[in-house]
């Protein structure tokens, strides 16, 4: 696996645009929904945007801020 990241480096950028994408919205919602486990588990584990991507389309579905409830 090191010798094809090596000989392919755009991979390897794709797959960290990949992660930083995912990692980066999964971990503005859960701020923006006050998830703090969710927020710690997410920056913590690398999945490689699976977990990110179950939190952001399955688990954060239907929670808003209260800021935007309450208004």
């Amino acid at each position: 696996m090191e010798q094809f990241f090596r000989q392919n480096l755009w991979a390897l950028a794709l797959v960290i645009a990949w992660t930083l994408f995912w990692k980066g919205w999964a971990l503005w919602k859960a701020a923006r929904a006050n998830s703090k486990g969710w927020f710690i588990v997410l920056l913590v584990i690398n999945t490689i945007g699976i977990l990110e991507i179950i939190y952001i389309f399955a688990v954060s579905k239907g929670k808003r801020p209260k800021e935007l409830v309450q208004s």
